[in-house]
Protein backbone atom coordinates (compact mmCIF):
# COMPACT_ATOMS: atom_id res chain seq x y z
CA UNK A 1 0.00 0.00 0.00
CA UNK A 2 2.84 2.38 0.62
CA UNK A 3 4.77 1.63 -2.30
CA UNK A 4 1.56 1.96 -4.08
CA UNK A 5 0.08 5.04 -2.94
CA UNK A 6 3.09 6.99 -2.63
CA UNK A 7 3.29 11.18 -2.99
CA UNK A 8 -0.42 10.94 -1.92
CA UNK A 9 -1.37 14.28 -1.07
CA UNK A 10 -4.23 12.86 1.39
CA UNK A 11 -4.00 9.88 3.80
CA UNK A 12 -4.42 6.15 2.66
CA UNK A 13 -5.70 3.77 4.34
CA UNK A 14 -4.88 -0.06 4.60
CA UNK A 15 -7.57 -2.19 6.55
CA UNK A 16 -6.44 -5.48 7.91
CA UNK A 17 -9.26 -7.71 8.73
CA UNK A 18 -8.57 -8.66 12.14
CA UNK A 19 -11.30 -10.84 13.06
CA UNK A 20 -11.07 -12.90 9.65
CA UNK A 21 -7.54 -13.87 10.28
CA UNK A 22 -8.25 -14.76 13.73
CA UNK A 23 -11.23 -17.03 12.38
CA UNK A 24 -8.27 -19.15 10.42
CA UNK A 25 -6.35 -19.19 13.37
CA UNK A 26 -3.90 -16.18 12.57
CA UNK A 27 -3.48 -13.90 14.92
CA UNK A 28 -5.34 -10.66 13.47
CA UNK A 29 -3.83 -7.99 16.13
CA UNK A 30 -0.32 -8.88 15.02
CA UNK A 31 -1.03 -7.93 11.49
CA UNK A 32 -2.11 -4.35 12.84
CA UNK A 33 0.85 -4.26 14.95
CA UNK A 34 3.34 -4.93 11.97
CA UNK A 35 2.08 -2.95 10.13
CA UNK A 36 2.33 0.14 12.21
CA UNK A 37 6.06 -1.17 12.90
CA UNK A 38 6.48 -1.07 8.95
CA UNK A 39 5.33 2.66 8.54
CA UNK A 40 6.61 4.11 11.61
CA UNK A 41 9.71 5.41 9.52
CA UNK A 42 7.70 6.57 6.72
CA UNK A 43 6.48 10.16 5.45
CA UNK A 44 2.87 9.38 7.37
CA UNK A 45 0.58 8.69 4.62
CA UNK A 46 -0.86 5.53 5.18
CA UNK A 47 -3.18 5.16 8.23
CA UNK A 48 -4.27 2.05 9.87
CA UNK A 49 -8.04 1.08 9.72
CA UNK A 50 -8.43 -2.22 12.04
CA UNK A 51 -11.49 -3.65 10.70
CA UNK A 52 -13.85 -7.09 11.62
CA UNK A 53 -13.24 -6.58 15.27
CA UNK A 54 -15.56 -9.09 17.36
CA UNK A 55 -14.52 -8.29 20.84
CA UNK A 56 -13.47 -5.90 23.77
CA UNK A 57 -10.05 -7.17 23.34
CA UNK A 58 -9.35 -6.66 19.74
CA UNK A 59 -11.41 -2.85 19.80
CA UNK A 60 -8.51 -2.10 22.94
CA UNK A 61 -5.46 -3.23 21.14
CA UNK A 62 -6.28 -1.16 18.15
CA UNK A 63 -6.26 1.62 20.42
CA UNK A 64 -3.28 0.53 22.51
CA UNK A 65 -1.48 -0.20 18.90
CA UNK A 66 -2.61 3.62 18.20
CA UNK A 67 -4.82 2.36 14.42
CA UNK A 68 -6.13 5.98 13.39
CA UNK A 69 -9.54 4.16 12.94
CA UNK A 70 -11.56 0.86 13.81
CA UNK A 71 -14.72 -0.43 12.28
CA UNK A 72 -16.94 -1.60 15.51
CA UNK A 73 -20.18 -3.62 15.45
CA UNK A 74 -22.63 -2.24 17.94
CA UNK A 75 -22.81 -5.37 19.83
CA UNK A 76 -18.65 -4.46 20.92
CA UNK A 77 -19.54 -0.93 21.67
CA UNK A 78 -22.32 -1.99 23.90
CA UNK A 79 -19.89 -4.06 25.90
CA UNK A 80 -17.45 -1.38 26.03
CA UNK A 81 -19.68 0.80 27.24
CA UNK A 82 -21.19 -1.32 29.93
CA UNK A 83 -16.90 -1.99 31.16
CA UNK A 84 -17.20 2.21 31.90
CA UNK A 85 -15.41 2.83 27.96
CA UNK A 86 -11.84 1.26 29.30
CA UNK A 87 -8.81 2.39 27.90
CA UNK A 88 -6.01 0.00 27.27
CA UNK A 89 -2.59 1.40 30.01
CA UNK A 90 1.09 0.86 29.04
CA UNK A 91 0.66 -2.92 30.72
CA UNK A 92 -2.20 -4.11 28.47
CA UNK A 93 -1.17 -7.35 26.12
CA UNK A 94 -3.94 -8.72 23.74
CA UNK A 95 -3.62 -12.96 24.44
CA UNK A 96 -4.64 -14.07 21.05
CA UNK A 97 -7.28 -16.97 21.83
CA UNK A 98 -9.43 -18.37 19.34
CA UNK A 99 -13.10 -18.88 19.46
CA UNK A 100 -12.15 -22.42 20.00
CA UNK A 101 -9.94 -21.41 23.10
CA UNK A 102 -6.65 -22.19 20.94
CA UNK A 103 -3.76 -20.00 21.27
CA UNK A 104 -4.05 -17.94 17.47
CA UNK A 105 -0.94 -18.29 14.89
CA UNK A 106 1.82 -15.80 15.47
CA UNK A 107 1.88 -13.42 11.82
CA UNK A 108 5.69 -12.86 12.13
CA UNK A 109 6.90 -9.26 11.23
CA UNK A 110 8.59 -9.01 7.47
CA UNK A 111 11.38 -6.08 7.29
CA UNK A 112 10.29 -4.60 3.57
CA UNK A 113 11.37 -2.13 1.29
CA UNK A 114 9.36 0.41 1.43
CA UNK A 115 11.18 2.20 -1.58
CA UNK A 116 10.65 -0.63 -4.32
CA UNK A 117 7.90 -0.44 -6.73
CA UNK A 118 4.72 -2.06 -5.64
CA UNK A 119 4.94 -4.17 -8.80
CA UNK A 120 7.94 -6.51 -6.75
CA UNK A 121 5.67 -7.06 -3.78
CA UNK A 122 3.12 -10.34 -3.65
CA UNK A 123 -0.05 -8.79 -2.28
CA UNK A 124 -2.58 -12.14 -2.85
CA UNK A 125 -3.89 -14.12 0.03
CA UNK A 126 -6.70 -16.06 0.31
CA UNK A 127 -8.79 -13.85 2.52
CA UNK A 128 -8.53 -10.72 -0.23
CA UNK A 129 -9.41 -13.06 -3.35
CA UNK A 130 -12.67 -14.43 -1.14
CA UNK A 131 -13.69 -11.09 0.07
CA UNK A 132 -13.29 -9.59 -3.65
CA UNK A 133 -15.63 -12.59 -5.21
CA UNK A 134 -18.05 -11.93 -2.43
CA UNK A 135 -18.01 -8.02 -2.71
CA UNK A 136 -18.48 -8.79 -6.51
CA UNK A 137 -21.17 -11.30 -6.17
CA UNK A 138 -22.67 -8.92 -3.90
CA UNK A 139 -22.63 -6.03 -6.07
CA UNK A 140 -24.12 -8.00 -8.77
CA UNK A 141 -27.19 -9.31 -6.91
CA UNK A 142 -28.13 -5.81 -6.17
CA UNK A 143 -27.47 -5.29 -10.20
CA UNK A 144 -30.26 -7.74 -10.62
CA UNK A 145 -32.69 -6.54 -8.07
CA UNK A 146 -33.04 -3.07 -9.28
CA UNK A 147 -33.28 -4.55 -13.08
Amino acid sequence: MYAASKGSKEPVYVSPFVGRLDDIGENGIDLVENIRAMYKNGDGHVHVLAASIRNLDHLLSSFALNAELVTVPAKVLEKWAASNFPMPDQAFTYNGIGANGQRLKPISYKVLDLNLPWQSFNIAHELTTKGIQKFVADYRSTLKRSA
